[in-house]
């Protein structure tokens, strides 16, 4: 089992955390002492396309959502550039290598970073948004520069420097207002192997999780539509809305308040009693359910549905609209919407009272497995985050 020992003499060029078999105090580097920059091109996504022989290219969305902070080409993807798209002059990616995107809306994603690990002998440029940078002076191993730029220590100083108001961004130039904290190369390696196999626990979990979510829909649709639709859902069903908004919920409070993603924050008074199942009515999600039970309350976005009946559990038509199709029932262009009136006089199958309870603790048992891998997911990011705040200067 791998040892960290603390820094409690609060040495200022010494992480808080660290291995035990290691002392002395870091070297402190501009960034722009450390990396010498490369420029990048400008190509869109519509100059882009997967599964070709061309030049892989990094888009500065891919390192905002889909790329780990190592990229490995043997696991991860990149899109190639179009025939007709060709770049004149560019610098080709090395192994080592970082690529920073240089603008978003959130000041913590600004300036966020990957680092090329394994180029798996591919030719990759640097795109849109993105800033090329490399240490041509080997003062670093490959590996941890990535996570040296992940780090809150590094983040505390991107935020004070992005400029920008709803769009935030950096360039080059700010890069010689910050810096990072380099050990010798031996303890940069035990570093960065320690969060690339949490990392890589992080990805194995997520499958873990994504293989769980697909055998519970498929079971939930197999075992919800074992005969003829013989009910509609006005029938079982009473729909509810709220007129709270996002910006009423505080982040304290005894009761929590339900959004799109979950629990959104907290009130000290509450609107619902009792099981119900919420459905996001408009947005990207629209369509997707949630079961919620004690008493909390929702947001706008959010209907929340009960039963008419003690002949239908509302647990087991929780899980005949999990398999339920809404697609025929979504409206709007810029936001879709669906409306109850309009799928509610759709059909489901509502079986006996017994089957409907046997189904539905079939599938609930299976949900319990989910929130217990959730969880998991959830420490192991915190993980990350704490090593990311205290392995670093």
């Amino acid at each position: 089992m791998t040892k960290i020992k603390t820094n409690r003499n609060n040495t200022n060029n010494v992480p808080p955390l660290r291995f035990p078999e290691f002392s002395g105090e870091w070297t402190k580097y501009k960034v722009s002492k450390l990396l010498d920059f490369y420029s990048t091109n400008s190509l869109s996504w519509e100059q882009l396309e997967y599964d070709t022989n061309a030049i892989q290219n990094l888009h500065y969305g891919l390192i905002h959502v889909g790329l780990p902070t190592m990229v490995d080409l043997n696991q991860n993807k990149l899109p190639n550039i179009k025939e007709g798209s060709a770049l004149k002059n560019y610098e080709l990616c090395k192994e080592g290598d970082v690529a920073f995107a240089d603008a978003s809306e959130d000041t913590n994603e600004v300036a966020k970073a990957i680092e090329f690990f394994n180029l798996d002998g591919a030719e990759v440029v640097c795109g849109l948004h993105t800033i090329h940078g490399r240490d041509n002076n080997g003062l670093t191993v490959v590996g941890f520069k990535g996570y040296a730029f992940g780090s809150t220590a590094f983040h505390n100083q991107i935020r004070r420097i992005a400029q920008g108001t709803k769009i935030y961004s950096i360039s080059t130039k700010n890069f010689s207002e910050c810096y990072i904290g380099v050990p010798c190369k031996a303890e940069q390696t035990k570093i960065a192997t320690l969060l690339r196999l949490i990392d890589a626990r992080i990805a194995t979990q997520n499958k873990i999780i994504e293989k769980l979510e697909t055998l519970i829909k498929a079971l939930s649709h197999k075992l919800t539509t074992q005969q003829r639709p013989n009910t509609r859902l006005k029938d079982c069903l009473t729909h509810h809305s709220s007129t709270l908004l996002e910006n009423d919920v505080k982040g304290i409070g005894q009761y929590p308040v339900y959004g799109a993603t979950g629990i959104c924050g907290y009130m000290d008074k509450y609107e619902i009693s009792g099981d119900s199942i919420l459905i996001i009515k408009d947005g990207a999600s629209v369509g997707s359910t949630a079961y919620a039970t004690g008493r909390y309350s929702t947001i706008g976005t959010l209907n929340y549905l009960r039963t008419t009946q003690e002949c239908y559990l509302l647990p087991y038509i929780y899980y005949s609209l999990k398999a339920f199709d809404f697609r025929p029932y979504i409206t709007g262009m810029a936001i879709p919407h669906i409306y109850f009136k309009d799928y509610s006089k759709a059909k489901i199958w509502c079986p006996a009272v017994a089957e409907q309870k046997r189904i539905a603790t079939t599938l609930r048992t299976m949900d319990t497995k989910l929130q217990i891998e959730h969880k998991i997911l959830r420490n192991l990011i915190l993980q990350k985050q704490y090593l990311l705040s205290n392995l670093f200067i």
